[in-house]
């Protein structure tokens, strides 16, 4: 392909029609696309204009795909600094400033140095500034409280977070499977 595939990724559904995820949103290469259809792992809903050819067959390239099999959503999403990120919608829990990734750190509402552990029940988003302004203090003793109190979100709430963040890039086949905050057309 003359653009190496980079641009034909599959959006992945599970069985029930729903992206695996929203934020990172489920996208596989052209390539682990195709290998799903010929072990009969997926169902194609929708397919690119573009072909590739093998010596004896050609082959469209999914658009859209859906898992045969169901796959569960965790329960309790995993403690990383990317889904407090998510939890707190890239935005600083002190000023609200939203933020890109690189420019966030998180802040430990009860310090370490104070005995405040890393759980989700105590560590917020922070920009640099807010971050170095509270220091190793306690919110009542700098005056600097999250706007929001941390704790442990559901999978639903970050996948509700991520909706709200739509990739760089969505294919107009993708369309009818993905629910962002944005009207529908009439």
């Amino acid at each position: 392909m003359p653009d190496g595939g980079q641009h034909f990724p599959a959006l992945v559904l599970n069985a029930d029609f729903r992206p695996l995820s929203y934020f990172p949103l489920s996208v596989w290469s052209w390539q682990d696309a195709i290998k799903a259809v010929f072990l009969d792992r997926v169902s194609v809903l929708n397919e690119y204009d573009a072909v590739v050819r093998s010596p004896s067959t050609t082959f469209r390239l999914p658009s859209v795909i859906a898992l045969k099999d169901y796959i569960p959503a965790a329960r309790r999403p995993a403690f990383t600094r990317f889904n407090v990120f998510l939890r707190d919608n890239f935005s600083c829990q002190y000023c609200l400033d939203r933020l890109p990734t690189h420019e966030l750190t998180f802040d430990h509402v009860i310090p370490r140095s104070r005995g405040g552990h890393t759980t989700w029940e105590n560590v917020v988003t922070a920009c640099g500034t807010c971050n170095l302004l509270k220091g190793s203090r306690l919110p009542r003793e700098c005056r600097m409280h999250p706007r929001k109190a941390p704790g442990q979100p559901t999978t639903w709430e970050l996948q509700d977070n991520g909706r709200a963040f739509p990739p760089n890039y969505l294919h107009e086949s993708w369309r009818d499977y993905l629910y962002w905050d944005s009207e529908l057309e009439s």
